[in-house]
């Protein structure tokens, strides 16, 4: 199988005539790298071939150079002999009746008949009669395109080895290969070809199965799963603490034991909805308030999304009140769905938090400082960045809780 330093031309040679032949030599243009010459078609091609515990030539890895070769010949001939056919199988409509749209068009249907709630377009004017205070405003609501939560999802599509014949979901074609046949989303659980991954809507569906923990998962993900509009995590910490911790001092400032926290963490990952976070079980709602500012923390993708985290930089540096609360609606509104109402249901919740400053001693100032790193973070997670950015995060919170009964 390996021939050492010969030219392609010699490969050439020694492979003419036999179909599916193979051999590997050392390059003679670049020594020290290896090719593999394969035999197909009536020509020898050549491929860079790699080893890092594993051999390859493109994306896909093999235990044996065997392995390789095999999968190669099945898809260059495939690839070969049929050429047409699969570039139909992504354009021909009737895959749409066979595929991933047929499968899934009763829960598709469902879905976008459910009710959504509607997001409102503001904008802010300073009354001319009264004083020109940021806290002297009207607000206009406008007719405008309507803004349904969707909560549509992409598929979280990962390269997967199927044993055993299977047929894309989509195109209902064959999935050819010896490994990596194709991707399956680890969310789901739909499979279908790499080329037909690309045109898959964005309506992934997680399974509850497959979904590990609570923590830690991404936000769409999690609230999709269970059908709920925000994360259990907040429903449930936010009823406890308004049940028995609106006047605790120091609330959310004070934190609670880290061991303690962990377990509420623990719990919710194994018990889910059903997880016990009474004052029974824990007294201190300091600890309560500690797992809700964790699971936030946690989110792979924060609330306040990297896509637009330097738009709400940027409205916060805006110096007139009026373009600053316009500038931060405009952000709220390029939210992902799921995200928004989670934001929108946490102000609400530190709205009223606010209101008992006299016993808790936490204004929205405060609470800013608290909930700004945490709701926001930066794409690149540069420490100087995140730091010149703290005052500006405190900033935005400081405002959606003051505001949030205009910016909702």
């Amino acid at each position: 199988m390996f021939h050492g330093l010969i030219s392609r031309e010699r490969a050439d040679e020694l492979l003419a005539g036999t179909e599916g032949a193979y051999l590997i030599r050392e390059s003679q243009r670049q020594p020290g790298t290896y090719t593999l010459a394969l035999r197909f078609g009536g020509q020898t091609l050549n491929y860079r071939l790699f080893y890092d515990g594993k051999h390859f030539v493109g994306e896909k890895r093999f235990e044996s150079v065997h392995d390789l070769v095999t999968d190669g010949l099945i898809t260059l001939y495939i690839e070969t002999k049929a050429a047409e056919y699969i570039a139909k199988m992504t354009t021909n409509p009737i895959y749409q009746h066979l595929g991933y749209t047929s499968l899934l068009r009763d829960k598709i249907t469902h879905r976008l008949n459910r009710t959504r709630s509607e997001r409102k377009k503001v904008t802010f004017q300073q009354d001319e009669k009264i004083s020109p205070s940021p806290l002297s405003r009207r607000t206009t609501i406008k007719d405008g395109p309507e803004k349904h939560c969707n909560y549509e999802k992409i598929h979280n599509f990962k390269v997967h080895t199927f044993r055993g014949p299977h047929w894309c979901e989509y195109c209902a074609n064959f999935m050819w290969g010896l490994i990596a046949q194709g991707v399956r989303c680890s969310d789901c659980g739909l499979n279908v070809h790499k080329q037909c991954s690309k045109l898959v809507p964005s309506d992934c569906q997680p399974d509850l199965r497959r979904i590990k923990k609570v923590f830690s998962c991404d936000l769409t993900t999690l609230v999709k799963a269970h059908n709920t509009p925000r994360p259990m995590v907040l429903d449930m910490c936010i009823k406890e603490i308004e049940h028995r911790g609106l006047k605790s001092e120091g609330l959310y400032r004070v934190s609670g034991f880290t061991e303690h926290i962990e377990d509420v963490r623990l719990a919710f990952d194994r018990d889910g909805e059903k997880a016990d976070i009474s004052a029974n079980m824990y007294p201190d709602i300091n600890i309560i308030a500690g797992a809700l500012k964790l699971y936030l923390r946690d989110l792979p993708i924060s609330v306040i999304t990297y896509d637009v985290y330097s738009k709400f930089i940027q409205a916060a540096k805006i110096t007139d009140p009026d373009s600053r609360l316009e500038a931060v609606h405009d952000g709220l509104l390029q939210l992902p769905p799921a995200h928004y109402e989670t934001l929108r249901y946490l102000m609400t919740h530190l709205k009223r938090v606010t209101m008992y400053e006299k016993d808790n001693y936490m204004n929205s100032e405060n609470l800013g400082i608290v909930f700004g790193p945490t709701l926001m973070r930066p794409p690149d997670q540069n420490t100087l960045a995140t730091l010149n950015d703290m005052r500006y995060q405190k900033l935005i919170v400081q405002l959606l809780i003051e505001h949030e009964d205009i910016l909702f």
